[in-house]
């Protein structure tokens, strides 16, 4: 059943997936790259510091090895004695302390970054169970695992012991030399071979990240199920998603209809657009379209308009000109001023009349509105939003108008 199930997982995981496995503190690591990194630190620490460190130590030495009759037996002078002895000597390893825990630090960013996550500190009782131990030890994880053992003690002695077979001959000499050339050689030696061994486990940790990265993903594969149920869950029920959709319109609606009220006239088709304009001098650059619909809405904006004695204007061609082209408290383009520029100055000199009467003013028509911005009736698209729009009201509404 486990490989039929590893069969299947045949998807790359998804980024929901990896940051979940990031939170439960799995990422990518690599103990060689980690043992490559803090022992290059050390090497090139002892490397670039041995003179500064060569004189802690010597001083250390020189301090400790001195013998002096008169503070042999004075018990506070062995305590100072020791005292900076120890201050020289951790002096000396102080830098290579630094260098190597920056490693240790830095080390991890290479790949996986840091992770602190409490989950990864969480005891789990299933770690004990001897069987899915075993199951770990004979898995394909095992073998691949002490393979990479095998090639890191292969690879890291034949380097190291190879080093040495070739400077077998300057080993034995050492016992021939002074005291000094001897100390000054076997270091160069000591460094060599130790270089060399850094460079071996390069090589090993160079094998073993992109294994790691690999390992990494394969685990957290996912079956095709796994991938549209996560996606189903991120984006939700498509159902659900179009019920909020159409209560967020028919939300938007309502705010729409409360500025109806502030509109200065209703250009209508005359039943199937309505265009609620408003203009204030001084305040707009141009006359703003503050609430618009087709069918049931327009209907509804006419009713408001009734209500608040608000102008309507029967003019089809500039009605489905602003549906179209303009939206919602957005101000009208410069192809339709003239138009509109005739209706609100029929507006105002209809709001003339009704305080000072004389001649009532005549409506205006044949209005310039350029073929290109009229684009006809209502299409099905603002039909079916519409009808969509309707079913998702509130159940407070109308019958038969939009609220």
């Amino acid at each position: 059943m486990a490989e039929q199930s590893d069969e299947d997982k045949t998807e790359s995981a998804t980024p929901r997936r990896l940051e979940k496995a990031r939170e439960e503190g799995q990422i990518v690591r690599s103990r060689e790259l980690s043992s490559f990194a803090l022992l290059s630190a050390g090497f090139f620490g002892v490397w670039g510091l041995s003179g500064p460190i060569g004189e802690h130590l010597q001083t250390m030495l020189r301090s400790a090895l001195t013998f002096d009759h008169a503070k042999v037996f004075e018990t506070r002078q062995m305590l100072i004695g020791a005292g900076a002895a120890s201050h020289e000597g951790l002096a000396a390893v102080l830098p290579i302390l630094a260098l190597t825990g920056a490693a240790a630090l830095l080390s991890p960013l290479a790949l996986g970054g840091w992770q602190l996550s409490a989950k990864g500190l969480e005891p789990k009782f299933s770690r004990l169970n001897p069987v899915a131990g075993l199951g770990k030890i004979f898995s394909i994880n095992g073998p691949i695992q002490l393979g990479m053992s095998l090639a890191k003690t292969l690879v890291v002695g034949g380097i190291g012991g190879t080093a040495i077979w070739n400077r077998r001959e300057q080993v034995l000499a050492l016992a021939t030399q002074p005291l000094d050339t001897a100390l000054a050689n076997a270091a160069h030696l000591i460094a060599v071979c130790c270089g060399m061994t850094v460079a071996g486990l390069f090589v090993v940790a160079a094998m073993d990240v992109p294994y790691q990265i690999w390992s990494f993903h394969k685990k957290l594969r996912m079956t095709k199920e796994e991938v549209k149920r996560e996606h189903k869950e991120s984006e939700g029920d498509p159902h659900m998603k179009g019920r909020i959709r159409s209560q967020q319109r028919a939300a938007a609606r309502r705010r729409m209809m409360t500025n109806v009220p502030k509109a200065d006239v209703i250009v209508t088709n005359p039943t199937h657009f309505a265009v609620a304009l408003q203009y204030t001098d001084g305040e707009m650059r141009a006359p703003r379209v503050v609430a618009k619909g087709v069918n049931l809405v327009a209907a509804r904006i006419r009713e408001l308009g009734r209500e608040h004695n608000i102008p309507l204007l029967e003019a089809p061609p500039l009605a489905r000109a602003l549906y179209h082209n303009v939206d919602l408290d957005r101000e009208i383009p410069g192809q339709l001023y003239g138009a509109v520029a005739e209706v609100l100055a029929w507006v105002y000199q209809l709001r003339r009349f009704k305080t000072e009467g004389g001649v009532a003013p005549t409506a205006p028509s044949d209005l310039d509105v350029p073929a290109e911005l009229d684009k006809g009736g209502v299409s099905d698209d603002d039909a079916a939003e519409e009808a969509t729009d309707t079913l998702g009201d509130d159940d407070n509404a109308q019958p038969g108008v939009s609220a």
